[in-house]
């Protein structure tokens, strides 16, 4: 049983204090996705991102007449303080960071665009966009979306087009592609951009949601972005399909919360399977904080230690020196 990997303690989905190391440790170190290009073909008006309390403004300003393409759209920080990148993937997916303190696109999501290039993203129209909060940690989201365990269950017409049976999860540097079906590997595209985005290519349309975390650490904003080329009838078929999956895991992750909240639940161990998605996650999570938290550290030591002042702990209280 040790040998098993040990989720995250209830508290990392509980403590303002652990969320605002993982905003430092994760959030400010990290790509996001933003879309397809096609999300930003409306020239009359900005496109607003808030994620881990930065703002991102998306415009685009090439004419008309320059079609769908990645000229003339750009990204900047709201706050003129703060500095970003962008990433244009081949295929015509935009990805943007919160900081400098960013390794590199290639490095970052080594091998991605492998996958990603297989689909033409500036085919399939953007066609709506709703947001809501939920009352629930960001990782309660993830939790649920990096593994099947659940389908079975919880969405029942989702499992008849993609029988949990096969359903399994391939993890890289930092992103996971979920493969529902290996005798079919061209139906769908299932993938996890670390920490807080997807991308879903099935049933003949494209849906990508962001879980972004708030201060309180038990609640998020779900963003979620649908595209499809077909007629108005056969969108609102796709649409009604895809909700009825996401309204399942939203109310699955308030119930969840409320347990982790409540002290109903702790820590566990995980299926080194059947979620070895959730595992790699949490694990890259619990890493990067970590390190965030020995570096801050060790930084402030060294400033008091330059300041002539030293603080130790003697007998489990803080004494400064």
């Amino acid at each position: 049983m040790e040998s098993l990997t040990r989720t995250l303690p209830a508290s990392w989905f509980c403590s303002p204090p652990l969320y605002q190391l993982e905003r430092r440790a994760v959030f400010l170190k990290s790509w996001h996705l933003l879309g397809p290009v096609t999300r930003f073909q409306d020239r009359s008006k900005s496109l607003l991102y808030e994620i881990a309390q930065i703002t991102l403004i998306v415009e685009n300003n090439s004419p008309e007449s320059a079609g769908i393409g990645i000229e003339g759209i750009t990204v900047r920080a709201e706050d003129e303080s703060v500095q970003i990148r962008t990433h244009f993937t081949p295929s015509g997916l935009l990805f943007a960071t919160l900081s400098l303190d960013t390794p590199s696109f290639p490095d970052f999501f080594v091998g991605l665009e492998n996958l990603t290039n297989t689909v033409d993203f500036t085919k399939l129209p953007h066609r709506r966009s709703i947001s809501y909060e939920g009352r629930f940690n960001w990782k309660t989201m993830i939790d649920g979306f990096q593994e099947c365990l659940h389908c079975q269950y919880t969405h029942p017409t989702f499992s008849k087009y993609y029988p949990p049976t096969f359903y399994s999860v391939s993890n890289h540097s930092n992103f996971s592609q979920h493969i529902a079906d290996p005798s079919k590997p061209n139906d769908g595209l299932f993938l996890y951009f670390f920490p807080i985005c997807t991308l879903n290519v099935y049933g003949g349309g494209m849906s990508s949601f962001r879980t972004l975390p708030s201060t309180n650490p038990g609640v998020s904003r779900m963003e979620f972005d649908y595209y499809h080329a077909g007629t108005e009838e056969e969108f609102e078929e796709y649409y009604k399909f895809v909700r009825q999956v996401a309204l399942e895991d939203f109310e699955l992750c308030e119930k969840a919360q409320e347990n982790l909240e409540r002290g109903v639940y702790g820590e566990g161990v995980l299926n080194p399977a059947k979620e070895n998605g959730v595992a790699f996650y949490q694990q890259k999570v619990r890493k990067a904080v970590w390190e965030q938290h020995n570096k801050e550290k060790a930084a402030k030591l060294a400033e008091e230690q330059g300041n002539g002042k030293l603080e130790i702990t003697v007998e489990g209280k803080s004494v400064t020196l």
